[in-house]
C-alpha cells in the first residue's frame, strides 16, 4: 500500500494509517458467502477479515479457504431418485431437474411423459 514501508512495526503502520484517516478494524467471522446474481455462491471457509474505512467509505479485505457452490437447488440424491422413478438416465433427471427449478415431483412428471 505505502512502498518501502514494508518492514515497518505493524502497530506503527497503524497509527500512521489511523493519522491518514485510514482505519483497518478485524472482524472476526467462521465463514463467508457471496451469493452470486446467477444463483451460484462464493464460500471463505475461515476468513481473515479486514473493515478498512477510508474518507467515510468501508472496504472489507477477506482471504480465506474459497470455494464455489453452483446454483442448482438439487443433490444427487434428487437426480438419483428422479431416474429411478422415471427409468431415464441421470443426464436426463439431471436436466429435468433444471428446467423444473428443482422440483422433483415435476421433474418426475416431465419425464414420464415423455
Amino acid at each position: 500500500m505505502f512502498p518501502g514501508l514494508g518492514g515497518m512495526n505493524p502497530a506503527k503502520m497503524k497509527g500512521m494509517m489511523k493519522q491518514l484517516g485510514i482505519n483497518q478494524e478485524d472482524i472476526d467471522a467462521e465463514r463467508v458467502t457471496i451469493e452470486k446474481t446467477d444463483g451460484s455462491k462464493i464460500v471463505i471457509e475461515n476468513p481473515s477479515i479486514q473493515k478498512i474505512t477510508m474518507q467515510g467509505q468501508e472496504s472489507f479485505q477477506v482471504t480465506g479457504d474459497i470455494k464455489e457452490e453452483s446454483a442448482e437447488s438439487f443433490s444427487e440424491d434428487d437426480i438419483k431418485l428422479v431416474a429411478e422413478k422415471t427409468s431415464s438416465s441421470e443426464e436426463d433427471a439431471r436436466s429435468a431437474l433444471e428446467e423444473t427449478k428443482g422440483d422433483i415431483a415435476e421433474a418426475i412428471m416431465k419425464l414420464s411423459e415423455d
